[in-house]
């Protein structure tokens, strides 16, 4: 899961709720200060995630013109949604996400709009622009951020089926728990700043446990859909930390590759970008939208 290097928000940004055709949706809107946004950024957040993990990108996203709109997703967080599993099938979560898209749209009144998908709501994107009708498509560029071609890799598919197997029978709390002894008897748990710790503690309890398992479930079963949404006209954007561990670098370039897209591999960040190396990630992302739109 992200961890987001700081929670307070800078003076650009500020949380609201996000009303769509579909309900609200918890958010983060960050604008630029002095002037007019020339284009509008959608982030999106993967499994266990939130809105919090954009939030070192608000800044200086919106110094460089962009007005950024970072949601939780339905069942995430301060979104939250019905507890049944049914209700988070790829297709709501891709409902969902052209809810927003449409909101924004009216919003932008012309202006570009780019969407950034990190991690499992890669799947959710390329659903979503596969659903999508009319032409062009709703946004000026597509960017998948730390995300693979299909079902995550053998050591995150173990990790998923875990957490698949321990939602029926424990609590969030007991489960958190469970994992917190996991990663400290691996030597494999960071020791946080109390502030982060806390947050990262209570979002986890605010996660809806059938979106847990949808999601999950998802991640070890996603078939592979490049091809398809390689045929949609879409300038698109591959990004990955160098040291990712739920999709191998190799495999996230040969999807860039089949999508005719550019790869970006970020130094010294895993699979957050986003959180873990925030400055470089958003020079990448700034020059690929004004690119995209020249």
């Amino acid at each position: 899961m992200s961890t987001p290097p700081f929670l307070t928000l800078p003076a650009c940004a500020r949380s609201v709720r996000l009303g769509t055709a579909r309900g609200e949706f918890a958010a983060l809107h960050a604008v630029p200060e002095g002037r007019p946004a020339t284009a509008f950024a959608l982030l999106v957040p993967g499994f266990t995630g939130s809105k919090e993990d954009f939030i070192a990108l608000l800044e200086p996203l919106a110094e460089d013109g962009f007005e950024v709109i970072a949601i939780d997703q339905r069942g995430q967080y301060e979104t939250g949604g019905p507890d049944d599993v049914e209700s988070y099938t790829l297709e709501e979560f891709s409902l969902d996400l052209l809810a927003v898209t449409a909101e924004l749209r009216e919003r932008a009144a012309g202006r570009p709009l780019h969407l950034v998908a990190h991690s499992f709501a890669g799947y959710v994107a390329r659903d979503a622009a596969l659903r999508a009708t009319g032409s062009p498509l709703p946004w000026a560029s597509l960017t998948l951020l730390s995300t693979g071609p299909a079902a995550v890799g053998h050591g995150e598919t173990e990790r998923a089926k875990l957490l698949l197997a321990a939602l029926p029978a424990m609590t969030l709390e007991e489960i958190w728990q469970a994992m917190q002894e996991m990663d400290e008897a691996s030597g494999a748990k960071v020791r946080l700043d109390p502030e982060i710790a806390d947050f990262m503690h209570r979002r986890w309890l605010a996660n809806v446990p059938g979106a847990l398992a949808a999601m999950a479930q998802r991640l070890i079963s996603e078939p592979d859909r490049v091809d398809e949404l390689a045929k949609t006209a879409l300038p698109k954007l591959v990004i990955s930390g160098e040291t990712d561990y739920a999709w191998p670098v190799e495999l996230q370039a040969q999807m860039a590759l089949r999508l005719s897209a550019e790869h970006i591999v970020v130094p010294g960040a895993g699979h957050s970008p986003n959180a873990e190396r925030p400055a470089g990630t958003a020079v990448s992302l700034s020059a690929f939208w004004t690119n995209a739109v020249s």
